[in-house]
Order: structure tokens, then C-alpha cells, then sequence
């Protein structure tokens, strides 16, 4: 406010001011004699030295008091460590997927059965979820106002991240140490697992006395498993400039050592002989056992991934990033799920003439074709039975394939924020910042799915929400670009679709960054996609 200077700016203009009252009672007062004159003169320009340090000084805290400080972002934190309580609860896709599910009960959600139809469940107003594999979610809310060929407003997102996993023989042992066998899964950093802290976490199939097998979740959070480097002094000068990692031998993390197994009775000829207990590291398999609470001999198989146990931090001198593993992309499954949750707790249903929509796959780091990823029927299946279901079970193509035109799909993987150190490998136009907002991602070559009828939809989309402009993403020409699920989704279901994300460093490392307020730009723009897109889409001739 100009009309009123801040406590700096006045204390600036009270140097300047007693400066030149001090300047003036020292003429005023000096005598004529040489030796005092010159004395004066080193008082006056010692004198001046001083001011003129302050004044400078004043300008650069006057500077400083512009600088953001923590409580700018106090309106961000509480939805970012909701995001980092999603995340630490979620260390593989069985988790993220319950997780989600819990926060989707909460909100009234009702669960649907794959082997059920779903005619006579569904009704307008109506909120409902389904897994499939138990690693991959479908949640929708049928607007009230709905009528049979409307479309669906869908956020996608994918619940895997690159891991390391355990091989289907677990056992494994090398000079004395007691080590897992495991598998890498994606193209992860693998180099950033070293040294860390290991938990294992996963699905575990469990053989009850009636014969039955029942699927139980286990998430052991503390560190059970390291990866060791390589002491320096056992490298070579061509070893240590190039950190190489043979992922067969290099990878496999140490669980014990032999001497400590013996000790615990843990001998491999007190084993079952089935087939498969044989094969598995008997304190793997007593560990899960302890942590369910039931007899090893229970177990009959299991898909475990190991995990960072360090749980998601907040960082920077404003605490405005967050530090954490799989951002890419339970960042974008936890704004999802907040969203269409917050879509109906504001009445979003009351006036909405279309099918709000979330779905998140699994297997999306390694391709997406798999009965549970983005390249197979689920999404053309859920969007047929929802429709068919609504239209008093007529499965008439004719509305079935109007709703389709009437679709669009918002695709959300996270996307590459610019490295400081790094900024030559961003093509200097479109190289997004974190805080800065939400990415719209580009590639002429069909990578990515967004076109200008895309991309003008969720831009506008923003500008309604108040939102800051979109940013944007596009590969180096001498860059490979990845692919996600926007072009395999619209392929296989011919609904529109962009791919979006927000901007994050590291990307897939153990450990992520990503901006704070990306988090509240994330869910901003989503709840207004539910909000706003037919408007917008209903804008062009």
C-alpha cells in the first residue's frame, strides 16, 4: 500500500534524515584548526560509510519482506499431508486401491459386484465403486438430472509405481548373508534404492480350514530389508565415475544373516515340501505370518513389492514441496478420489446432467496391456453396463455410442517440472515449474492424446475454476518421449482424452518432489472439470 511505507521504508527514510541532521551540526561545530578538520573528515566519510551500508541493507530486507513466507502456503499444507497420509498408506496398488476404497465408504459409496448386472442398482443421484483384482478401482456418481446417452466426465490415473518385487522362488543366500530374490518392475532410478530403509508390502492369498482361500493385505513398515552399496575403497576409478548396477546381482537386499537364522530355528529341513513353501525364505514367510496372525503353513502364495519405509516429508524453507515415494502417480489417485468426494459433498450432483467418473489401473509402468490396465475393457465395459443399466437395461448401441462422443477423458500421470541443474534438457519453451500449476503434455507423434479441442477444453476449464494458466510439456527433439494412458484409452474406447499432470523432480526414484500448491491447483481444476466441462464442451458449433 503506497499510501502507508512499511516499518522498513520509514526506517530507511529516518537514516537519511539523521545523517544529514549529523552532517550538518559537524560543520557547524568545527574549529578552524587543520589537525580537527581533518579528524572530522575521517568522522564524516566513516559516518557516511555507515548510512549509506544501511540504507543498502534496508533496501535488501525491504526485498526480503516480499519473499513468501511459511504461513503463504498455510491454505495448501492440511490438503498435501492428506496426500502424504494417502501415500504412506498406499505402498503398492492392493493398498492404494484400499485406501481409496475407505475414503470412497466414507463418502456413501456403494460397492458393485463384477458378477452381478448392474440394472435395477444404479439410479440417478446414485454413487457406486468397483475393484477388479483388487489392484485397480472404478468409482462414479450418476448426475440427477441424467438421461440415457449422456456422457461421463472421467479422471484416470494408474496405482503403480517402479519397484522391486519379489520372484515367485524367494530364497536367496550369498556369503553368509540371507537375501530375497526380486524382480525390478518399471523403469525405475534403481541406483536411488540403495542404502535405504525396506519394508514389504503386498497381497498375500491365505488357505482357510474350510478350504477357501481368502486375499489379505500385509504392510510390514519397518526396516527389514537394506541394498548395501559398494564401499569406496573396493572400487576402482572407472567403477566409482560410473555407478553400474547389474540388476540381477546387484538388487538383492539382505533380510538376515546365516549365523542369526541358525539361531532361530529357521533350518530349511523343518520345511513343507508342496511345491512352492520349499522355495520361499522361511523368515519371509514366518514374518507375514506373524504380522496376519495366522500359521505359516496358511500361506499359499503371495505378490509382495518392497517399499521406502520413510514416510512423505514436507521440505524446502517454506515447507512448499513435498518429499515422498510414488508421487508418480498416487498424487494424482489421491486428487482424484478427493475430487469426485468433494464434487458430491458440494452438491456437484444436484444440477449435473452427466456420469462423474474416476478409474485407476494397475500395470501402467509396464505398458498398461493387462486384464487390469488402461489397455483393457475395463473402461469400455464400465461405460456400456453404467449406460445400459440407466436405460432401463436397453443396451441400445445407437445411445450407447452418442454417450461416447458426449465423453471425455482427463488422463493424469505426473509430469516433468524443470531441474535447476538440468534446464538444457527441458526444450526451452515448455518446461513447467513446480507451484506454478498443472501440465497439459504434447507430442505430435501420439505419445501423449492431447489435441487443441483437448487442450482449449481443459484450458478453459482453469480460466472458469480462476485457476492459473495451464503449463506445458513437450519432448526435445532429441529425446525419446514416454507413453501413458491417454492414447490407449481413447484408442480402445474412442473417447476424447488429454494427458495432464503436475510437475515433479525425480521421477521414479524412491524418492519424489513435487510442489505443495500443485496439490490444491490439482484438485481445484478436477472438481471444476466436473463442474464445468459440459458448459464448455457444449460451447463449440
Amino acid at each position: 500500500n503506497n499510501s502507508h511505507p512499511s516499518p522498513v521504508t520509514a526506517h530507511h527514510s529516518w537514516c537519511l534524515k539523521e545523517h544529514s541532521n549529523f552532517t550538518h551540526a559537524v560543520h557547524t561545530a568545527t574549529l578552524n584548526t587543520t589537525p580537527m578538520r581533518s579528524f572530522l573528515h575521517h568522522i564524516l566519510a566513516a559516518q557516511a560509510a555507515l548510512t549509506i551500508f544501511l540504507a543498502t541493507s534496508v533496501n535488501a530486507i525491504s526485498k526480503n519482506a516480499e519473499m513468501p513466507l511459511l504461513t503463504s502456503l498455510a491454505d495448501d499444507i492440511p490438503l498435501a499431508k492428506k496426500a502424504m497420509s494417502f501415500i504412506d498408506a498406499s505402498p503398492d496398488p492392493y493398498h492404494a486401491v484400499q485406501t481409496s476404497v475407505n475414503m470412497l465408504e466414507e463418502a456413501g459409496f456403494e460397492e458393485l459386484s463384477d458378477f452381478q448386472p448392474y440394472f435395477g442398482k444404479i439410479r440417478p443421484g446414485g454413487k457406486y465403486y468397483f475393484t477388479r483384482n483388487k489392484s485397480t478401482l472404478v468409482a462414479f456418481a450418476v448426475g440427477e438430472k441424467y438421461q440415457p446417452g449422456n456422457g461421463f466426465k472421467i479422471i484416470g490415473g494408474h496405482t503403480d509405481s517402479p519397484n522391486l518385487r519379489v520372484k515367485p522362488r524367494s530364497k536367496r543366500s550369498s556369503s553368509g548373508c540371507i537375501q530375497l530374490a526380486v524382480e525390478c518392475y518399471g523403469g525405475g532410478m534403481w541406483h536411488t534404492w540403495f542404502d535405504r530403509d525396506l519394508g514389504v508390502s503386498g497381497r498375500v492369498l491365505v488357505r482357510k480350514e474350510n478350504g477357501s482361500i481368502e486375499q489379505k493385505l500385509v504392510k510390514i513398515d519397518r526396516a527389514i530389508l537394506r541394498i548395501p552399496n559398494l564401499a569406496i575403497h573396493l572400487q576402482n576409478s572407472d567403477e566409482r565415475a560410473a555407478f553400474k548396477i547389474n540388476k540381477e546381482n546387484h538388487l538383492c537386499p539382505i533380510i538376515a544373516t546365516a549365523a542369526t537364522k541358525a539361531l532361530t530355528g529357521s533350518e530349511d529341513a523343518a520345511e513343507e515340501c508342496d511345491g512352492w513353501t520349499e522355495y520361499q525364505e522361511p523368515l519371509l514367510l514366518q514374518m507375514i505370518a506373524s504380522e496376519l496372525g495366522i500359521d505359516v503353513k496358511c500361506i499359499a502364495d503371495f505378490e509382495l513389492n518392497l517399499f521406502d519405509t520413510q514416510p512423505a516429508s514436507l521440505g524446502g524453507i517454506h515447507s512448499e514441496f513435498i518429499h515422498s515415494a510414488r508421487l508418480d502417480n498416487l498424487a494424482s489417485c489421491f486428487l482424484a478420489v478427493q475430487s469426485i468426494v468433494d464434487h458430491i459433498l458440494d452438491g456437484g450432483l444436484t444440477d449435473d446432467e452427466d456420469i462423474s467418473l474416476i478409474a485407476m489401473f494397475d500395470h501402467e509402468e509396464v505398458g498398461s496391456t493387462s486384464a487390469n490396465g488402461a489397455g483393457s475393457p475395463i473402461m469400455s465395459e464400465a461405460v456400456k453396463r453404467i449406460s445400459t443399466a440407466l436405460n432401463a437395461g436397453d443396451g441400445n448401441p445407437d445411445l450407447f455410442c452418442a454417450a461416447l462422443q458426449r465423453s471425455f477423458i482427463l488422463c493424469v500421470d505426473q509430469a516433468h517440472a524443470v531441474h535447476p541443474n538440468y534446464a538444457a534438457k527441458h526444450e526451452k519453451g515448455h518446461a513447467p515449474k513446480m507451484n506454478d500449476g498443472m501440465v497439459i503434455k504434447r507430442n505430435q507423434n501420439q505419445r501423449y492424446a492431447t489435441d487443441s479441442i483437448t487442450s482449449f477444453i481443459m484450458r478453459e476449464v482453469a480460466r472458469r475454476a480462476k485457476l492459473p494458466p495451464l503449463q506445458d510439456f513437450a519432448i526435445r527433439n532429441d529425446c525419446f518421449c514416454g507413453k501413458t494412458m491417454g492414447p490407449i484409452i481413447s484408442a480402445a474406447t474412442g473417447i476424447r482424452a488429454i494427458d495432464m499432470g503436475c510437475p515433479q523432480l525425480s521421477m521414479h526414484s524412491i524418492r519424489e518432489t513435487m510442489g505443495v500448491r500443485d496439490f490444491t491447483h490439482g484438485l481445484t481444476l478436477f472438481k471444476a472439470f466436473f463442474l464445468h466441462f459440459r458448459g464448455v464442451d457444449s460451447s463449440f458449433e
